[in-house]
């Protein structure tokens, strides 16, 4: 089986460390490629230090690689050797299940996420994308438009998706109004790609600290929501808001802002039960909802999109050696705006 070099997790209470592990053998339908660089998600982080009560460790963490493939097997009809792709946020679903719906395939089931679970054997862990190489079914590989760059690209597979699935499906385009709530990882590429789809883009974060950088990728008006004033000013205001922080926030606050028929997205996970009253949902036939990734189908349309209006996401690149530092800096929103590791750091 061919051997693959990593970082992984032991414990939830240890620093991540190197790690050599085994990948399956490549199928007549598997893509093989060398991982370039790999975003960091802040599920990775939950993950690893078990915040979510599934761990199951070793666990290589990384679900936003980009990469080039090196083989692919007999029945690959997409990819050739020397391609740029992507690999997201899971690496299998149920295809034969009588659900399956390969526009809403995130939320079917049968999901094999890109790490810490098990393959379609059920025995063989699936490892992620801090190493130099994965063996992913061609049909859950994505094709990387060649004007993008691959390190910026990476986040594309995870934030860039997250956020490109809710605006979609809320009709994001001229004429709507649509808050974005927080400017991090999640949040700057709302910006990023709500602008590009023509819809009036309004930055909510806690400071006025970012709004240069939000005005600058797309947002027409930027508040602070820590002055009281912001939801006095912006009652009603909009079509859309989408939540992305897992902070724990005033959510009926936050209702007020949304129009008669208009939803509250909800994409970042709070660690606490939402607390919602009735009477921020009823009078104006409001709704709140969640949203979650896309499917490879959607997933390609947005690299696509990306491509065409060249939209990247906002990085620092780290070695991997500086990945246990990064996820502390994460942990104090010190980055602007997703970190993403330099693979080829691992020969260091």
């Amino acid at each position: 089986m061919p051997i693959a070099r990593g970082y992984a997790a032991t414990d939830a209470s240890k620093p991540l460390t190197p790690f050599t592990f085994e990948r399956r053998n490549p199928n007549p339908d598997d893509v093989v490629i060398a991982i370039k660089f790999a975003g960091i998600c802040h599920s990775d982080i939950h993950t690893v230090r078990n915040e979510w009560k599934n761990a199951v460790y070793p666990i290589v963490p990384g679900h936003e690689i980009a990469g080039i493939v090196t083989a692919v097997g007999s029945e690959v009809t997409k990819f050739k050797v020397g391609d740029r792709v992507g690999v997201g946020c899971f690496v299998d679903s149920c295809v034969g299940c009588a659900t399956r719906d390969v526009d809403r395939e995130q939320y079917m089931p049968g999901l094999v996420g890109t790490y810490n679970e098990f393959e379609a054997d059920g025995k063989t862990r699936t490892q992620g994308g801090y190493s130099d190489s994965i063996v992913v079914k061609e049909g859950y590989v994505m094709s990387i438009p060649d004007n993008l760059p691959l390190d910026a690209s990476a986040p594309l597979l995870c934030a860039g998706i997250t956020l490109y699935s809710p605006l979609r499906h809320w009709n994001a385009g001229p004429g709507k109004k649509i808050a974005i709530v927080g400017m991090g990882g999640l949040g700057h590429m709302g910006v990023k790609l709500g602008a590009a789809m023509g819809a009036d883009i309004t930055v909510l974060s806690q400071t006025l600290s970012k709004k240069e950088d939000g005005l600058k990728l797309g947002a027409k008006e930027y508040y602070a929501t820590n002055d009281p004033e912001t939801f006095t000013k912006l009652r009603g205001a909009f079509d859309l808001v989408i939540c992305t922080v897992s902070a724990e926030i005033d959510w009926n606050a936050y209702l007020g802002l949304v129009k008669v028929d208009g939803a509250f997205v909800v994409v970042g996970v709070p660690e606490n039960a939402i607390p919602v009253h009735a009477f921020s949902l009823v009078p104006g036939r409001k709704s709140i909802s969640g949203s979650m990734i896309g499917s490879i189908k959607e997933t390609q349309e947005m690299l696509d999109f990306c491509g065409e209006h060249n939209i990247v996401s906002e990085i620092e690149k780290i070695n991997i050696q500086q990945v246990n530092e990064a996820y502390e800096r994460v942990l104090k929103s010190d980055v602007r705006y997703r970190f993403v590791i330099d693979i080829a750091s691992l020969a260091a």
